[in-house]
């Protein structure tokens, strides 16, 4: 079946869906986006990730604030249109041009069938790249938001996979640990969790909130706290978030082991809570 896409207003297909060559996300990476999953027909935690875009734009002062009611409306049309009920969904806003002051924003939504990363990967662990080429600075503009500028990303994702790595992390001209290219970071230490804080600057993730939010239920202490390479290599345990990959665990740093080289009981407990989680009929909050 051809796959299908909603595209301001309209549900066409793929082959046929085109913005106008004076679109700025076209032109200069400037547009929104947001990926989630599908479980079973519901999108998960939709409404946070709106929410998140819409800081996003207020930020950034970028007129598409009009289009975020529509998004519920459009997921679940591309939902249907492609016969999917656990999917990869990408929703992703660009602002109108500025040569034709009629034209309104655009909001695409895509959905793919997925069931997210292969069970072996998770009962492995998975292997990360640190990535000392770049690094992260909160004298970005763009640093803690989700822009359709995502080329460095891209780019450090693909050394790490070159390296037969899944995922780089990154770290700031100071030393400290971001995050990955497409992900949240992590570690446990003494039974508790830390994880780089939002000021670091790095991205407010919507599964490394999640992950707080189920470890503070449990019972498990968070430190949202500075980490350096140290923290991070002497670390018991090490797990990555995002809302494909879930709760990722990783037991490799290119080629130091992490504990016994196998995912950790902390983030195999968290693991188990997150999928609880995506079986709630109310998952979509």
């Amino acid at each position: 079946m051809t796959e299908k896409v909603y595209l301001n207003g309209e549900i066409v297909d793929l082959s046929k869906a085109a913005v106008t060559v004076s679109n700025p996300s076209l032109l200069h990476g400037v547009g929104l986006f947001e990926t989630l999953r599908a479980y079973d027909g519901r999108a998960f935690l939709l409404q946070r990730h709106i929410e998140r875009m819409a800081n996003s734009a207020r930020h950034f002062d970028m007129p598409v604030l009009e289009m975020m009611e529509h998004i519920p409306d459009a997921v679940a049309a591309v939902l249907a249109a492609n016969r999917v009920k656990n999917a990869r969904i990408r929703f992703t806003v660009m602002p109108p041009g500025a040569q034709d002051e009629n034209e309104r924003p655009t909001l695409l939504v895509a959905a793919q069938e997925t069931a997210g990363y292969p069970t072996a990967v998770y009962e492995r662990g998975m292997t990360v790249h640190l990535n000392t080429r770049w690094r992260q600075s909160n004298l970005d503009p763009l640093a803690g938001h989700k822009t359709t500028s995502y080329f460095s990303r891209l780019l450090a994702l693909r050394a790490a996979q070159a390296a037969g790595c899944g995922e780089a992390l990154w770290f700031t001209p100071e030393n400290r640990l971001a995050q990955g290219c497409i992900s949240n970071v992590f570690i446990v230490k003494e039974g508790g969790l830390r994880t780089p804080p939002l000021d670091t600057p790095v991205l407010p993730g919507i599964t490394r909130q999640l992950a707080i939010e189920l470890a503070a239920r449990a019972g498990i202490k968070v430190e949202q706290t500075a980490l350096t390479i140290r923290d991070l290599l002497d670390a018991d345990e090490v797990f990555l978030t995002n809302a494909v990959m879930e709760i990722m665990p990783v037991t490799r740093i290119e080629r130091k082991a992490l504990g016994n080289e196998k995912p950790g009981p902390i983030t195999g407990q968290l693991q188990k809570a997150y999928v609880e989680m995506t079986r709630q009929p109310g998952s979509t909050s």
